[in-house]
């Protein structure tokens, strides 16, 4: 796993928090919830690729 991906997605939580934030104290909860969902998916989207890749590695290590 590279330390790359570990900023990236600490990166989006700060973002995801302050917009987070910002919208909820404006009074758009709603928005401020979606934004969040989004947030979310994305990171989920980056971890789905790292764990498919691990999955490979293992296939490989164990000649599966």
């Amino acid at each position: 796993m590279d330390v790359d991906l570990i900023f990236k997605i600490a990166a989006i939580g700060i973002i995801v928090a302050v917009l987070n934030q910002l919208l909820v104290r404006s009074g758009r909860e709603d928005q401020a919830m979606l934004t969040t969902l989004a947030g979310l998916v994305v990171v989920m989207f980056m971890m789905v690729n790292q764990i498919a890749s691990l999955f490979t590695t293992i296939k490989s290590v164990f000649g599966l």
